[in-house]
This record gives C-alpha cells, sequence and structure tokens, in this order.
C-alpha cells in the first residue's frame, strides 16, 4: 500500500490522537459506563468506535434560528447573585448499603427488568416509526400530535432514560436529532415555562450530565436563554406562557394574574443546575427571587408552612388563599425544595428551613389513616380548607400526583436527618398509593380517590356504619367500587408515575423487597392494561376488570421519561443512578449531585 503524504500522515496522526484523548477522558469521567452509571451491553471495541463516531457527528452541531441571549430586557435584572460559595456539606447518605446479592435473586431481578426494557423498547421503536420529532404518539390510531411546542417532547425527554437502559445506538440517534431542534420557532404562539422546564430542559441537563456530550449543554442553554425570557417582567417574576413574539422581540412580558403554585415554584432545580454546569449565574439568580417570594411568605400563610394552590407572581402574593394541597397544582412546589438542598450541597440553608416547615407542617394538616376492612396501618393524602376564623378542614380527596410524597419523606427524612420521616411516614404513605393499586380489579391505580378518615392514627377498627354514612355523602359512590374507597372520582389509569416513584425511592432506602415485588406486580398490571398494538395508553376505568379495557388515544411523554424509568431502577442493581450521587427533576431525570469530596459544588 503506498504511503500517505507527510500532510495527511500527520494529519491523521493527529486526528487519531484526538480521538483516543477524548475516549481516555471519557473513561476516567464520571459519565463513564465504567464508572457503574450503566450497564453496558456491546463489545468495548464496538463502544469505543461508536464513541469516535460520535465525536465528529456532534462536531457538526446545529444553533437555533434565533439566538435568545441576544434579547436585550425591557427590565434587567440588576445585581447578578451567584452560587453559593465554598466546599458542599457532607449530607448524610440516602440509599441502604445494600448486601450482596444472591445469584438466584439477581437472575430473577433481571429477567423482569428485561421485561421492563423490551416493554420501553417497543414504545421506542413506534415512536421512531410513526411520531419522530413530534411531541407525543397516539398509541391506538398511531398518529401523532405537537402540545408542547413541537420540539419534539417525547425524545427529549427520553434521551436519559435510553442511556439508563443502556440503549446505545438509540441513544446515539436521538442525540444527533437533538441537535437539529430549533429554539427559535415554536409550533404555538405561547410557550408553557413549566411544561419546558421540566420535560425540555430536565431532559437535556440530565442526558448531558450522565453522557457528557457537549451538544446536550449547548442546546439546554439555548433553551435555558428562552426560559430566561420568561422572567422579563416588571418585577422579575416568571410568566405562566411566554409569549413568543413579543419575548423575542424584548418588548417585556406581562405576569399572569392567578397561577397554580407549582408552576412558578418548579423552575429552581434546572435552572440551578444550568448555572452549575454553564458557569453563568443569570439563571441561578433568576429562581432565587421566585423562591425568595415563597421563603418570605411561607410562615404567612393561613397554614403557616404551608403555600396556597393559587398564587399570584403579578402581586407577588402567596399567602392570601385559603385552599391547601401537597397533590395537583402543589407538588412539584414542595417535592423541590429538598431536591434544591441536595442539588446545592446544602449551602443555601433557605432550602433547608423551608423543607422542615413544610413537612412537618403537612403531615399535621393532609395526611389521614383510612378505615379500611383490614385495618392496614397506612396513610392517604387528602387536601385542606382555612375559613376565615381559621379553623383547617381536611377532604379526603386522594390524587395520583400526590402519590411522590411517600419518597419525598423518605428523601428528606435521610438528608435532614429525621429517621421518623424515613423510615416511619415515608413507607405509610408510599403503602397508601400501593394499596390503591393493589385494591382496583385491574391492579391499577385510579386518578383520584376518597376514603374515610380515621379519627386516629394509632388505631381505626372497621365500622360498617359509619363506612355506610360516609359513602351516603359522596355522590360518586358506586356499588362497584372495592370496600373501603367511598369514591373513585376519577378512575382513569394516564399511565402516571407517582407511584412507582415512591416504591423506587423506599427500596432504595430501606431494601426491602416487598417494594421491589410491589414494582414488579404494579408494573405487570399496568403493563398488560394499558397495552395498544403500538405502544401504552390510558385506561379510562380502573375500577372494572372488564377486558380488553377502554382505552384514551393518548400517551405522555412521562410514561417514557419516568414511569417506565422508574420500574427499571426499581428493579436494578442499587448503583444504578443512585441517590447519593443524583438527585431526580419531578420529571425524574437525574442530575449529578455534588460531592463534598470534590470540593466544588459547580461538577
Amino acid at each position: 500500500m503506498p504511503r500517505l503524504p507527510y500532510q495527511l500522515r500527520a494529519r491523521r496522526n493527529a486526528l487519531i490522537a484526538v480521538a483516543l484523548f477524548v475516549t481516555f477522558i471519557y473513561y476516567l469521567s464520571p459519565s463513564s459506563p465504567l464508572q457503574g452509571n450503566t450497564a453496558r451491553d456491546e463489545p468495548e471495541s464496538i463502544w469505543l468506535q461508536r464513541l469516535m463516531n460520535q465525536n465528529a457527528v456532534t462536531s457538526h452541531r446545529s444553533t437555533s434560528s434565533f439566538n435568545w441571549s441576544s434579547v436585550t430586557p425591557k427590565y434587567p435584572p440588576g445585581k447578578i447573585r451567584n452560587l453559593p460559595k465554598g466546599r458542599p456539606l457532607p449530607l448524610p447518605a440516602v440509599q441502604l448499603k445494600f448486601p450482596a446479592e444472591t445469584a438466584a435473586a439477581a437472575k430473577r431481578r433481571e429477567a423482569r427488568r428485561k421485561q421492563v426494557r423490551d416493554l420501553f423498547r417497543k414504545n421506542w421503536e413506534s415512536y421512531r416509526k410513526y411520531a419522530w420529532m413530534k411531541d407525543a404518539l397516539q398509541p391506538l390510531s398511531g398518529e401523532y400530535k405537537d402540545q408542547f411546542s413541537g420540539w419534539a417532547a417525547t425524545l427529549v425527554d427520553s434521551l436519559d432514560t435510553l442511556w439508563i437502559m443502556g440503549m446505545r445506538e438509540e441513544f446515539d440517534e436521538a442525540v444527533e436529532a437533538v441537535a437539529g431542534i430549533d429554539f427559535g420557532t415554536s409550533s404555538s404562539l405561547t410557550v408553557n415555562m413549566f411544561e419546558t422546564n421540566i420535560r425540555y430542559l430536565g431532559g437535556l441537563l440530565a442526558a448531558y450530565d450522565l453522557s457528557g456530550r457537549p451538544i446536550l449543554l449547548q442546546k439546554a442553554r439555548e433553551l435555558g436563554d428562552l426560559l430566561y425570557a420568561g422572567f422579563d417582567t416588571e418585577q422579575r417574576m416568571p410568566v405562566d406562557f411566554i409569549n413568543f413574539e413579543a419575548a423575542q422581540e424584548g418588548e417585556g412580558l406581562m405576569v399572569e394574574g392567578t397561577v397554580v403554585s407549582a408552576s412558578p415554584g418548579t423552575l429552581s432545580m434546572e435552572m440551578t443546575r444550568l448555572s452549575q454546569l454553564t458557569g453563568d449565574p443569570k439563571y441561578y439568580d433568576a429562581i432565587s427571587r421566585v423562591m425568595d417570594v415563597f421563603y418570605k411568605g411561607q410562615e404567612e400563610t393561613r397554614i403557616p408552612g404551608l403555600w396556597p394552590i393559587y398564587v399570584s407572581m403579578l402581586m407577588p402574593d402567596v399567602v392570601s388563599g385559603s385552599a391547601f394541597g401537597i397533590a395537583g397544582c402543589a407538588d412539584s412546589l414542595y417535592e423541590y425544595l429538598p431536591k434544591m438542598h441536595a442539588l446545592l450541597g446544602g449551602l443555601e440553608p433557605k432550602y433547608e428551613k423551608m423543607s422542615r416547615s413544610f413537612m412537618e407542617a403537612a403531615d399535621k394538616a393532609f395526611f389521614y389513616r383510612p378505615m379500611l376492612p383490614g385495618e392496614e396501618d397506612l396513610l392517604m393524602i387528602g387536601t385542606a380548607s382555612v375559613n376565615d376564623f381559621g379553623d383547617v378542614t381536611l377532604d379526603p380527596e386522594s390524587e395520583h400526583l400526590g402519590c411522590f410524597v411517600g419518597g419525598i419523606y423518605g428523601l428528606g427524612g435521610r438528608l435532614l436527618g429525621r429517621k421518623d420521616w424515613a423510615e416511619d411516614l415515608g413507607p405509610k404513605l408510599t403503602r397508601g398509593c400501593i394499596y390503591a393499586y393493589q385494591s382496583m380489579p385491574t391492579g391499577m391505580g385510579p386518578e383520584r380517590w376518597n376514603n374515610a378518615p380515621c379519627k386516629s392514627r394509632k388505631q381505626c377498627k372497621w365500622d360498617e356504619k359509619v363506612f355506610a354514612d360516609e359513602k351516603r355523602m359522596r355522590r360518586e359512590w358506586a356499588t362497584h367500587i372495592p370496600k373501603g374507597f367511598t369514591t373513585t372520582k376519577d378512575p382513569r389509569y394516564i399511565l402516571r408515575p407517582e407511584a412507582i416513584e415512591s416504591v423506587f425511592v423506599m427500596y432504595r432506602i430501606t431494601g426491602r423487597q416487598e417494594y421491589q415485588e410491589a414494582a414488579w406486580d404494579m408494573f405487570t398490571a399496568v403493563a398488560n392494561g394499558t397495552a395498544t398494538r403500538y405502544a401504552n395508553a390510558a385506561v379510562l376505568d380502573v375500577t372494572k376488570a372488564e377486558y380488553p379495557l377502554r382505552q384514551e388515544d393518548y400517551m405522555e411523554s412521562f410514561w417514557l421519561a419516568e414511569t417506565l424509568k422508574y420500574f427499571y431502577l426499581a428493579l436494578s442493581p442499587p448503583d444504578l443512578i443512585s441517590l447519593d450521587e443524583y438527585v431526580l427533576n419531578t420529571e425524574a431525570h437525574p442530575f449529578r449531585r455534588p460531592q463534598s469530596s470534590r470540593g466544588s459544588h459547580q461538577l
């Protein structure tokens, strides 16, 4: 074979050296598969070759058609607050130190985990074939729809699931597709801040934290600049929906009069992580102003420690309302408080204070022991209202959206040194949602239900007369629903993740096998009941086991981003996305936690 000219040989050798250097650094990085983040399921030589190919692919970066960082705000922020400085605090461990697994137990668990992965793969292949680069696949018709600005929500939301499940070729293809997403245009006139933040920005940041692919951080920054434009208001409070055209022109935005508290309260983790990764403090500064409002008002509300479901960023006012809850419309506001404590390495004291305050108050205001035929010792999650005299009334209506709370008391209990939260309240709240699944004839939990509250948590005898009186009060009661439930107000299961989320967290905290068994039972019921030709669909009524179940042509991106991921993690070795190394946002996107031994919070 003739030798190449000197210049070409030198260029070839330089390229090989760069590729080998990148590979070497990648292997040493925390996101390398050799560091325990995921099991690699392909020969090393093939993996190395694809890594080199990917370096070439992502070198052809695509920027959006509009540069959001070029917008001059009408209401500039003034002095920018920096991320807290110093070495991260040595926070308590979250996960149990698991003993070695027997070969028989590992084989059984891996067989189950494979079924979760196979189901995800079926869904992904259908999305790829019928809805590629669209927001959502419609699982009955095989059609698609764009409900989140048309930026391929399902694809971006699923990136880290692909990585975690070891689907490297699919991940590489998806990353290449992400490079072509144009955040300068939108399929809608307005952009929802909350959904864009948790699904898109969260998905990009987590996939970058896991894989280290530079294009993902580039696109995250482009999107972060778009979301930052949503703070261009007179008092620097965020809008609920960004007027796309007005934001691009820097005209300033008008804040809505009233929003649900979860909307502004669920921007903190993603914007903080973006500042940590880019070194640009403006994103952290933006959300710090919002969280200061919640912090200052927390003890001034009608139930001190808790915020009303509806708040105003226009005023701003997070104090005046009389309706309180920790589930729908408020959930992730509370969820993010202990998680921000972890993400900032304990360096911002207000998140620990807010966490302790809400967890104490919610325990008293919302949680109740339901009266059940088997007299099981568990807790359900209601809502509360306060009248003009200050009287607090419990409404024993539970929501699937509230099922994350068991996991939060487990996580928060560990991080804050509250053993009673981690080992008593967390398990009882989690068992309450498991019970809702196990009680229904389909094995799936409903969207919304009621029980009769006991007068005491310590003991609660079954009383037929009390139960009869309670169900007569509820217009939604029906003869076919399981005994102990006074209503199933909304009998749908829409592929939600909150129950399995808490099951996963409690398994990682306690190591109790009962949680893995519950996860498997839940997965089996959900996989069978929601199955369609193409993927999985929402079920209209989980209280009637009349197969085939009535389904809706509806599959949110969180089915792949959260629900199947949590099932997979619950059946995985505990070092895969360890809760001592990662903290997951409300869309189950893992962000790398700072480690005190590394000496810096910007990781």
